[in-house]
């Protein structure tokens, strides 16, 4: 297993540094305002300084900024970097295929990396004559799922769930229900085919009141497809009660809708399996993966049952859902590994194991310092504060200025979140977890 990159912080300077204040600054005047924009607006929430750091290069769990600070990353690409910064695996193969073959000609030529990379994809599958259409982002898996979900249903509605996050293209956006912000600007060119259901452990929903509201969506039967996170993400990373998966495969069923789960951020690894949709016994019709496939190469996948995909078949080929570089031979040849590493280096156990083992530190070390509730799967962990938005964006710097990197999430902000490397050494795992609880005691509720 890859074990470089697993210093504790070193820090030169303040966080930010001089000179990441200083790219930060000339990033300003050239990128979309709504970044700038956004950090203003947590300034005021939380009463800190958003500023972000600039990154320099990365190793392992090690982010070296711009001014040669030491940063412990935590966050790991949004989860993509499953298998640390810089893995010299899959840069090997990365250099190898780009002195062989940078592109090829997409769905009317493919390169051998992408044959390879579909069977294997293919074959995840647990029955026979499941196909794959593979993208550059986790919103191109989703969009490639909900066409496929009218092609074959032909059914215009889709299922999807409060809390929930998707992507933000067109198509995903509408069944954005984590931030309803993200949408509701663009809902005039989105249209409402979305109907939202509550998501159980959200708000304080239950399983049976979140499957009694698919229900009554589905008995009108104009809704082509169900599509949930296993495990909600960028929602605040809730697990949902065991058998709610289970009970919403039966509804599908039932009334015809294909059952899209969403896997970009829970498969490859991250909450200790290929895909919790395929490690039970409820066969999805759909499951789409992304970020940790590629080890931080842009690259996702749709993967549908053979029944599930003939809808394509019977447009004969009047449509067809590509893009110039769906299928690079660079993010496919970067995923074979990947998908080798996952198996060799046995992480699908590492990630359960030591998951369970930091949530269990967090719980013990945090007892009394106002959080509300710790919740996950493998390396993938919500820590929701009291406190709200305004306390979690001030927990987050703090944490930050000792030299760790972490995240908010949840619906309301007050969520740390934490997607560290699958390979992260447990030393620095316990150290965080002091970190955390000094950075909880100096920012009261």
């Amino acid at each position: 297993m890859f074990n470089l990159g697993q210093s504790a912080p070193q820090l030169l300077t303040e966080i930010p540094g001089p000179a990441s204040e200083w790219l930060a600054e000339r990033m300003v005047a050239v990128e979309c305002p709504a970044f700038e924009a956004r950090r203003e607006f947590r300034e005021g929430e939380s009463g800190t300084s958003q500023a972000p750091v600039v990154y320099g290069d990365g190793l392992g769990s090690n982010v070296t900024d711009a001014d040669g600070n030491v940063l412990v990353d935590l966050v790991a690409g949004f989860g993509s970097v499953a298998f640390g910064h810089g893995h010299p695996r899959l840069a090997e193969v990365l250099r190898r295929q780009a002195e062989s073959l940078w592109v090829a000609l997409g769905d009317v030529y493919a390169s051998e990396a992408k044959v390879r990379l579909a069977e294997r994809l293919a074959a995840l599958m647990p029955e026979p004559g499941a196909r794959v259409m593979l993208g550059s982002s986790g919103a191109d898996a989703v969009t490639a799922a909900l066409k496929t979900a009218i092609a074959t249903t032909e059914k215009p509605r889709v299922i999807a769930f409060h809390g929930s996050y998707h992507g933000l293209s067109h198509g995903p956006l509408a069944a954005c229900g984590a931030f309803p912000s993200f949408r509701e600007p663009f809902e005039p060119q989105l249209g409402q085919y979305v109907s939202f259901a509550p998501f159980p452990g959200l708000a304080g929903a239950s399983s049976d009141e979140s499957l009694a509201a698919v229900r009554a969506f589905l008995i009108d039967r104009s809704h082509g497809a169900v599509i949930v996170e296993p495990i909600l993400g960028r929602g605040g990373c809730i697990v949902p009660p065991h058998g709610f998966l289970e009970e919403l495969r039966a509804l599908c069923t039932q009334y015809g809708a294909l059952l899209i789960c969403d896997e970009v951020w829970t498969g490859c690894g991250r909450a200790g399996s290929m895909a919790i949709s395929l490690s039970r016994s409820l066969l999805p019709d759909i499951v789409c993966l992304g970020k940790a496939l590629g080890g931080g190469f842009p690259i996702s996948a749709c993967i549908g049952r053979e029944s599930a995909m003939q809808g394509w078949a019977r447009l004969g080929g009047s449509a067809v859902h590509t893009a110039t570089h769906f299928g690079l031979p660079l993010g496919c040849t970067v995923a074979l590994t990947a998908l080798d590493l996952l198996s060799e280096d046995d992480l699908f156990a590492r990630s359960e194991t030591v998951g369970t083992w930091f949530m269990l530190e967090l719980r013990e070390a945090l007892v009394g310092l106002g959080v509300k509730r710790i919740d996950g799967r493998g390396m993938m962990i919500g820590v929701e504060l009291d406190g709200g938005a305004a306390r979690a964006l001030a927990v987050s710097r703090r944490v930050l200025s000792n030299g760790w990197i972490v995240l908010t999430g949840g619906v309301d902000g007050a969520t740390i979140t934490l997607t560290p490397a699958l390979t992260i050494n447990q030393d620095l795992l316990e150290s965080f977890v002091a970190t955390l609880a000094s950075a909880l005691r100096a920012e009261k509720w």
